[in-house]
């Protein structure tokens, strides 16, 4: 069984029947989640077009951690690939980058391109763990934390501090790099912390070449910022309330607006593994997922997950792009979430279904700009 309704067992027409009721019926929905292929976001952002949805992705914290700090000042990135071939000091800062795949490929050999080639690679951490597998030189962050210690760092690197401290080997270590790599979590490093990091590498691309490298959230967020720049000319967290795309992080923050009691329905979109908030058992949900129990929502309907049952464009955190997921042959599982929305969205444009004006104030020129 692949759908739900209440708790209860139903066909995939009546689960798509009252999802497309309980959406036509909102005054403020809310799509979010939007861990799935890029076929399946890219419906969602075109259904919530229809129906005057506000989206933002689970991943939408970190995403904004990054995002924020490239509006504010820019930023100098690079690629696993570049930093394999070329970088000879590699920086990984906190504890994320132990547990990625990446800094373990870039601990085994060092640069085969540019400048650095031939020479070994140094791995350092700061504020990070450390893995006993990988030979590394460890910094400590501090009482004041990751964010504190990138700042007091960049200071150094600037000569802006000056006299002994614990991380002035590290300073000179990254000003003498000839390819310097710097490894981050924005997830764990916040906004503050991946200002201060920006900033430290425009300060030693002064003298030397150095770049950051932002690990891929396990939620698809990279590719959800990428369908929303191609979809609206914006972030993810985006409203469709007064017809046209509408930005604003914290306006369409999923989780403050139900709990502002702003958002009267939601549409949670998973077909990979992503842990539903607590905020769904509130809010009137319908939940598209991967791996459904059939009590995560009002409305649960089974999709098949990308990859697995199916070919699907999804983020490759080796490429750093979103790229083709092949699969050996047809499995028999539920169809993509794209399927579903594609439904909704013909059911919703059809003025049996579709919202009046009257009835949903997101589509009212009128309606405040708070909301």
């Amino acid at each position: 069984m692949t759908a739900w309704i209440d708790g209860r067992a139903a066909t995939r027409e009546d689960a798509v029947a009252a999802a497309a009721s309980l959406l036509a019926g909102a005054r403020s929905p809310v799509f979010a989640g939007l861990c799935a292929e890029a076929a399946s976001v890219q419906a969602a952002f075109d259904l919530a077009r229809t129906i005057g949805a506000s989206l933002d992705p689970a991943a939408g914290s970190a995403l904004y951690a990054d995002l924020g700090a490239l509006a504010s000042g820019g930023a100098m990135t690079t690629t696993p690939a570049e930093a394999r071939g070329r970088a000879d000091v590699v920086l990984a800062l906190g504890a994320a980058p132990w547990a990625s795949d990446i800094l373990t490929e870039l601990a085994t050999d060092g640069p085969v391109r540019g400048r650095a080639s031939g020479r070994p690679r140094a791995v350092l951490a700061l504020g990070g763990p450390g893995a006993g597998s990988v030979q590394h030189v460890a910094y400590p962050a501090g009482e004041a934390g990751l964010a504190a210690a990138i700042g007091l760092l960049r200071g150094l690197v600037a000569g802006r501090v000056a006299g002994p401290h614990p991380l002035a080997d590290l300073a000179t270590r990254l000003r003498d790099a000839l390819y310097g790599v710097i490894l981050y979590d924005p997830a764990e490093t916040g906004a503050l912390g991946a200002e201060m990091l920006n900033g430290l590498v425009k300060d030693l691309n002064e003298t030397t070449r150095c770049f950051a490298l932002p690990l891929g959230d396990l939620h698809q967020g990279r590719a959800v910022a990428q369908i929303a720049a191609w979809s609206t000319g914006q972030g993810p967290r985006v409203g469709f309330g007064r017809g046209t795309p509408e930005h604003d992080p914290w306006r369409f923050d999923a989780g403050r607006q139900a709990a502002a009691g702003e958002a009267d329905a939601a549409l949670w979109l998973a077909a990979l593994p992503t842990p539903l908030p607590a905020w769904t058992r509130t809010v009137p949900t319908v939940a598209l997922l991967g791996a459904p129990k059939g009590d995560e929502a009002q409305v649960v309907i089974g999709v098949g997950v990308p990859g697995e049952a199916f070919g699907a464009a999804l983020w490759h955190p080796r490429r750093a792009a979103i790229a083709w997921h092949a699969v050996d042959g047809p499995q028999p599982v539920p169809g993509p979430a794209a399927a579903i929305l594609a439904d909704l969205q013909a059911r919703l444009s059809s003025p049996a279904e579709k919202p009046s004006p009257a009835k949903n104030p997101t589509t009212n020129p009128e309606r405040s700009a708070s909301c």
